[in-house]
């Protein structure tokens, strides 16, 4: 019989924030009306350093964060609303 692979897992909120990474997103397109603040592009950088680190993502989503670092999953009023954060997890053999 063989072993099972086993796995540990990690989960976090990324961010996309232009400013933390304005060199990165300068090098990496030609913004023709200047850098959306908020651009996924601007993820992938943490997202690169965690795959270095043997870190596979497997889910992510847009996520509103509260104050505790819980989440909001439904807005009962209907109302939309804009996010730049996103739940993530990624996981690694162990």
């Amino acid at each position: 019989m063989t072993e099972r692979q086993k796995w540990e897992y990690l989960t976090i909120f990324v961010e996309a924030d232009a400013r933390r990474e304005e060199d990165f997103l300068r090098a990496g397109w030609d913004w023709k009306t200047g850098i959306p603040p908020y651009t996924p592009q601007a993820m992938i950088p943490q997202l690169d350093s965690l795959g270095e680190q043997g870190w596979e993502l497997v889910h992510m989503q847009p996520a509103f964060v509260g104050s505790k670092a819980d989440v909001l999953v439904a807005d009962s009023s209907g109302t939309r609303t804009w996010t730049s954060a996103y739940f993530c997890v990624f996981k690694r053999p162990k």
